[in-house]
This record gives C-alpha cells, structure tokens and sequence, in this order.
C-alpha cells in the first residue's frame, strides 16, 4: 500500500517534471551547447569574440542605464502617488482610477502612442513647447534622448504596479506609530526616514525583483519607439532578437548565456552583502 501510494505521488508530478525539462531545462542546455558551436570547431570561444562586433558591451551598458533609470524614476514617482493615496481627500477613487489606467495599457500600444508625442513634426511634446515659447527639438536626434524616452515611457507604464505594491506596504504599518513620532518632535521627513521606509523594507524588494527583472527583458517597447537601430540603442533582449533574426543563433546562445551569467553574479553578490 505504501509503495502505491508513494508512486502514485511520483506519477501526479510527473507531467510537471517533465514539462520543465522540456521547456525550461533543454532549452537552455541546447543554448549553452549551442554557444560554444561553430560550423567549423566545437568548443570554441570565437561565438562570444563576434559579439564585440554586434555591439554587445553597448547592450550591457543601455540595459544597465534603462534598469536603473527607469527602476529611480519609478520607484520616485511610485512613493509620491502611495503617499498621496495613502491620505483620506475628495475625489479619491477617480484619481486613483486614472492613474491605474496606464497599467492595463498593451505595451505595444503605449509605445506608439509616445511615438506620437515625441514625434518631431506634429507630436504633443513639441507642441507644448511651442506654447511654453521654447524651441522644438528632435527627440531622437542622440543617445541621451533616445534613453530618456524610453524611460519616461516605460515609467508611464509601470508606474502604477510599483505605487500599488508600496501602498499595500504602507497599509500595514500602524498610525499610532506615526502620531507617537509626531508627538516626540519628529517631522513628516524623519517619519518617512525612519518609520515608512524602515517597514517598507520587503515591498520594496519585491517590487525591485518584479520590475528590474522586466526592465532587464526590455524590448518591445524600444523597438517600436526607436524603430530597429541596433547600432544607436541595443539591449540584450535586443541583441538577441538582432543576432536571431540575422541567422545568427550560435551568437544569440552566447547572448543568452552572458546574460544568465550576468543575472547570477548580481544575485550572487547582493546575497554575499546580505550575509
């Protein structure tokens, strides 16, 4: 009976197990075998050489400036909107409502929709600063500005999951925890010093994991903002797609397996400092 009921248990997870194996575990198997492939050798390091000439070090580098532009500028923006949703006033629910709206938006909807602001003949950025008396300006004339679009872009988007997570955080602490600090003395900036931010600790890893890891898959959102410019405006999502498209596989293998490599070292290094 025992011996039933125990591979009766193996043959329920089965199909998982499998499942995994096959979409998950083979995958990357076949990827990292794959990287080290050429038509000619086996085992060789020339797949990862020929990345410098795909513009793999600029990859890295934007993929780093739009995680950590986009994760301050959010993280920004999300603290003033938890703050202010956190107090009772009128018309509450309509704000809140409007501002959630963003989220639910398509990715790639919201990206051609900046598209039409930051267009440079007719778009809605060039028009206000026409009406602020300012000079219009290409907005996709530099590197600078390229990332500063896609950012804002991008925390238009995902603003709003990163406030709904801090304001669940901020629901938990207690307000006697603040009326005792407002009686010691203690001013509305050293409450959220010590006291808001100290208590948000968890929600805000949360939120980091959520959104850096989506911020480090970037894609669709400066493909269709930027159009396919791979040599101003690259990401390692990018580079995959680019070297994938160009028949290239045994070069997006290495991609991939670079960017594991990548991930496992930050991880590696952030639980080091934990310790």
């Amino acid at each position: 009976m025992k011996w039933q009921e125990k591979y009766t248990t193996a043959l329920f997870i089965l199909p998982a197990v499998a499942y995994i194996v096959y979409f998950s575990f083979f995958p990357a198997a076949s990827a990292v075998f794959g990287s080290f492939q050429t038509p000619v050798s086996h085992f060789v390091l020339t797949n990862y050489l020929g990345l410098l000439n795909f513009g793999l070090p600029y990859a890295i580098m934007n993929t780093i400036v739009i995680t950590a532009g986009a994760l301050a500028l959010q993280f920004g923006l999300a603290f003033v909107v938890a703050l202010i949703l956190r107090t009772q006033f009128k018309g509450k629910g309509i704000f809140s409502t409007i501002f959630l709206i963003p989220f639910g938006i398509a990715t790639v909807v919201a990206a051609f929709s900046f598209t039409n602001i930051f267009a440079t003949t007719g778009g809605y950025a060039n028009s206000l600063l026409r009406v602020l008396g300012l000079h219009t300006m290409n907005w996709f004339s530099n590197w600078w500005l390229d990332m500063f679009t896609v950012i804002l872009s991008d925390s238009w988007k995902n603003t709003p999951i990163v406030t709904l997570i801090l304001l669940a955080g901020m629901s938990t602490i207690p307000e006697d925890i603040y009326h005792a600090a407002s009686v010691d003395g203690a001013g509305a900036f050293r409450r959220f010093l010590y006291i808001t931010l100290p208590n948000l600790r968890n929600y805000i890893a949360i939120a980091l994991i959520i959104r850096g890891v989506s911020e480090f898959n970037i894609f669709a959102l400066p493909l269709i903002l930027l159009g396919y410019r791979p040599v101003l405006l690259t990401t390692l999502t990018y580079q995959f797609y680019s070297t994938t498209a160009s028949v290239y596989y045994s070069y997006a293998s290495a991609t991939i397996l670079l960017c594991f490599i990548l991930v496992f070292f930050v991880v590696t290094m952030k639980l080091r400092s934990n310790e």
